[in-house]
Parts: C-alpha cells; structure tokens; sequence
C-alpha cells in the first residue's frame, strides 16, 4: 500500500470505489465530530460538500477557535471525496497531538491559521513564480523557485530585492499550503 506523510504524520489514503457522496458525508461528519473535541459546534465548522464527489477538485474545512479562523485543504488526490478523508486524517491526527499534548495550542494554531484571503494568495503566488494556476508539484515550485531566486538575487547583476522578497514570500505561502 502506498504510504503518504503530510504534517509529520504518515498514513495510508483511502481511495474511494463507489457511494462518493455518502463517503464525501461521512467526512465531513467525521471532521465535524473530531472538531468537537475541541468544544467546537457545526456553527463553528464549514464544510462545503461538492454535489458531484466524483469530480477532481479541492476539499477544505475552515472552522473558528476562540477567534482564529483555522482552515485546511487538499487537493492531490484526484477525486472530491479522496481529498475530504485526507483533509479528515490530517485534522485528526492535530487534534490528536493537540489533546495529547504532543502539541502545544500555539503550534495547532500555527499550522492552521489562515488568512480569509487565502487562495487569492495563492493564486498570485503561482502567477509570481510564472507557474499555471494547477500546479501542485513541489519539485516543479522548488525548480522554478530556485531558477528565479538566482536571477533576482540581490548580489547577482541586475538583482532585484523587490522582486526576491516576492519570489521568497510565493514559495512560502505554495510550500505551507503543499507540505
């Protein structure tokens, strides 16, 4: 079986083979019900469920802890629901962290804090490292980050700080939204 590692944790996915939309619920709920170990209620939680879990497209799940707006998505699998149970065991396994004291309160908040704005950034985020707006492959952002951060250093000829602080803040918000 492959193993996948996201947030230190590493677990086997499960791919989804029928029922999609009832497996897509049963995500959210389990999300829903994790979420509630934190003293959380469905107010607090949002989970859009895509009417067609089938298709290939992100899953995410924003919820508000006493004031921060937390949020969390996945979309490297290649369906809806296959995403959702990623979604799910990461937030699972934090949570889990969290109670356990593994983790600090802090930390949770540091890997979940998110600004509302978010996938504009990191639309332009792509669009800065001239890379197409579905590009989830680190290797990919890591080459061309490399490639421009060369070109626009300060030091080389013709470096632009500008341009590097801007190129340096792109691979930040892809590589905290990838890995």
């Amino acid at each position: 079986m492959t193993h996948i590692t996201i947030k230190g944790h590493t677990f086997t996915p499960v791919t989804a083979r029928d029922s999609f939309g009832r497996r897509a619920l049963q995500y959210k709920n389990n999300i829903i019900t994790v979420l509630g170990k934190l003293g959380l209620t469905d107010d607090d939680i949002l989970i859009d469920i895509d009417p067609v879990a089938i298709k290939n497209v992100p899953a995410s799940a924003t919820w508000y802890l006493e004031g921060y707006r937390m949020y969390y998505s996945y979309k490297s699998a290649k369906r809806y629901v296959d995403n959702l149970y990623i979604v799910f065991k990461v937030i699972e396994f934090e949570v889990v962290d969290l109670l356990s004291k593994k983790k600090t309160f802090e930390e949770f908040l540091s890997d979940f804090t998110e600004k509302d704005d978010v996938e504009h950034m990191r639309k332009a985020a792509r669009e800065t490292l001239g890379l197409a707006p579905d590009v989830i492959d680190m290797a990919v952002i890591d080459k061309r980050y490399k490639e421009l951060a060369k070109k626009c250093h300060p030091d080389m000829p013709g470096g632009d700080t500008e341009m590097f602080k801007k190129i340096n803040n792109a691979h930040k918000i892809l590589k905290r939204e990838l890995e």
